[in-house]
């Protein structure tokens, strides 16, 4: 008897108060935090010691109760007078670790709030450590600040250098990495765009989304969604494919809802759409844990994402830009113009300065992917349709591209063409536009597409004003006979004496003074940038322009060609200091454009005088 009572007294000896704690809170009377007025307790009231529950989702939508056992406070972790309240985590998430989505999980001591678990260890920690972010930091976001930060991520950011750093650099705890599901997207594109998002610390897995992430409406039952513990996305994209950011909700009053315990990006006042989430299951693991999860039903939108979370709104629509993408895949023993395959895509997407460019650019790319007809030797013809809000302008772009012996793909440099546009019309120094949506086609043809201006021919040199000159081109293309093409340009009746030359381009070379104006000059509005973006030559096109020494300027999105002397120095005397007056000893005179369903490139140049 006295052997058993010693070992039973050695069995309770080894029950950690924390494993202890995590057995009380198996009692079935124990329920998930519900939205409303909630009491707080302010990290300067936390003890070492003290046992506290976090709630997070395993699986499903329900919250379970986590054993948290307080550790301490890191003083001034954040910044100044910003401190974090360190706790090591029980009952499930010991096996599962920290894992991503669990950021925003509201942690509470005897029924009061004290903060969201934020942060974790660096990999390969055996513990479940975590970071908690006080409550009074979050709620700092209720003052709906309007600036945005210095720290900022974005496409061209460098999210690491923002994180708390530790011995020689090594960070000792980091922000709990965000889950980006990507929903619809192929394994090469995630593979692309993957290290764009770690720069971030999001971290690109493969994930799902409901039926009903449609549209950037709200759904009926918004009023009872987000409960203190539930998940939360934010959407970038949805729709037929969808990215979207997984987090836990710390804070709901009914109304405004506040997650993740630390940035998402870091933007400050953003209108992004807000969704529920379904988890999966929790992929545990001492590297890089994660929930895999489903985003579900839109519910609300994003207005605010600083370092110490993000807040939402329930109710609330955020604008997207609805885009519909058609690839198409030509029958190249077909008749000209015939469709052997086709795909139609529908997706939506978040609208900010730097990041929808990126996602325009991603969403193409994978659109492109998406169609089971690739071929080695393959030409991409794009056209293209963007919209605005305010119904006065319409972007209209065409580009082709072929296989070449660069090192990049060609739907990587398609994709980047497009969301180049973008970037232009997203970073004028100006205003920022409001789109309406935006439609793109894509012609896959299974062949290379590309010709070279070889040579060109006139039976005379000697023309008069009014004449028409025939003229016969010859275009070597990337394998087959050589192409011959034969047209008349009429010489313009008021054109002065003296030799010209006729120049025969393709798009790069008819396009150059433009582009160096519209490099030099920042302060263009969103109208002036659509009509020179609308004024690009597309390069499936040969274009013919007749060349004299008279000086043209280019100002804003206009040409201004033979332009006297007398009136350019007037107009250099009289700009601002912002705007800029590009010039050319020459004036390029375009005549005429000759379509090929080829990529054009060279140029050619034919010498006449004019009696």
């Amino acid at each position: 008897m006295q052997h058993r009572t010693a070992a039973a007294v050695l069995v309770c000896a080894v029950i950690t108060p924390l494993a202890a704690f995590a057995a009380k809170q198996q009692s079935p009377t124990q329920q998930p935090p519900r939205a409303g007025k909630v009491e707080i307790m302010k990290a300067a009231d936390v003890k070492p010691g003290m046992m506290a529950t976090a709630w997070t989702v395993f699986k499903g939508d329900t919250p379970e109760a986590v054993p948290v056992e307080i550790i301490g406070t890191w003083k001034n972790m954040w910044g100044p007078g910003q401190d974090v309240i360190i706790g090591k985590m029980g009952g499930k998430a010991q096996r599962t670790n920290v894992a991503g989505g669990m950021s925003g999980s509201p942690v509470y001591i005897d029924g009061k709030l004290i903060g969201a678990v934020a942060l974790r260890m660096t990999t390969f920690s055996p513990d479940a450590i975590c970071g908690i972010t006080p409550i009074e930091l979050m709620l700092e976001i209720n003052q709906f600040d309007k600036t945005k930060p210095l720290s900022a991520h974005y496409p061209e950011a460098d999210a690491q250098s923002q994180k708390p750093a530790g011995l020689l650099g090594e960070p000792t705890m980091t922000e709990i990495a965000t889950p980006l599901l990507f929903s619809g997207f192929s394994e090469n594109v995630l593979r692309q765009f993957a290290p764009v998002f770690d720069e971030f610390g999001v971290t690109a897995v493969e994930g799902g989304a409901g039926n009903a992430l449609t549209s950037n409406k709200p759904a009926a039952d918004w009023r009872t969604a987000l409960q203190p513990g539930q998940s939360v996305a934010g959407v970038l994209v949805s729709g037929d494919m969808s990215v979207t950011g997984l987090g836990t909700v710390t804070y709901n009053d009914g109304k405004k809802i506040l997650a993740f315990g630390h940035s998402f990006f870091n933007i400050g006042p953003i209108d992004m759409p807000m969704s529920k989430g379904e988890v999966l299951t929790i992929l545990p693991s001492q590297y890089e844990p994660n929930k895999l999860a489903n985003a579900t039903e839109i519910v609300g939108a994003l207005h605010q994402d600083r370092h110490s979370g993000i807040l939402g709104v329930l109710g609330e629509e955020a604008p997207m830009i609805p885009v519909t993408v058609k690839i198409r895949s030509m029958d190249a023993g077909g008749p000209e113009g015939s469709v052997r395959a086709e795909k139609v895509y529908h997706f939506n997407v978040f609208q900010q300065q730097k990041w929808t460019p990126q996602l325009m650019t991603m969403t193409l790319a994978n659109s492109i992917n998406g169609i089971n007809e690739l071929v080695d030797e393959a030409t991409y013809r794009l056209s293209g349709t963007v919209h605005f809000a305010d119904g006065k302008n319409e972007l209209n772009v065409n580009t082709m591209q072929s296989v070449t012996d660069g090192p990049f793909p060609v739907p990587t440099l398609l994709s980047n063409w497009w969301g180049e546009k973008f970037y232009r019309l997203y970073n004028n120094a100006v205003k920022i536009p409001e789109l309406k949506d935006a439609t793109v086609t894509i012609d896959l043809l299974p062949e290379r597409r590309i010709a070279t201006i070889e040579n060109a021919w006139t039976p005379s040199e000697n023309v008069r004003p009014g004449d028409e000159i025939p003229i016969k081109v010859f275009l070597r293309p990337y394998r087959g006979e050589r192409i011959e093409r034969d047209f008349n340009l009429k010489v313009p009746p008021g054109i002065t004496k003296g030799e010209h030359r006729i120049l025969l381009s393709d798009a790069d070379v008819a396009n150059r003074m433009q582009t160096l104006a519209a490099s030099t000059n920042r302060y263009m509005d969103v109208t002036q940038l659509v009509s020179l973006l609308n004024q690009e030559r597309s390069n499936n096109k040969l274009y013919v322009s007749l060349v004299a020494a008279n000086p043209t300027a280019y100002y804003e999105d206009k040409t201004l060609p033979s332009l006297p002397s007398s009136i350019l120095n007037v107009m250099q005397a009289g700009r601002t200091t912002t705007e800029t007056i590009v010039t050319s000893p020459e004036s390029a005179s375009e005549q005429m454009s000759l379509p090929f369903d080829y990529v054009v490139n060279g140029s050619y140049t034919l010498r006449v005088v004019v009696k």
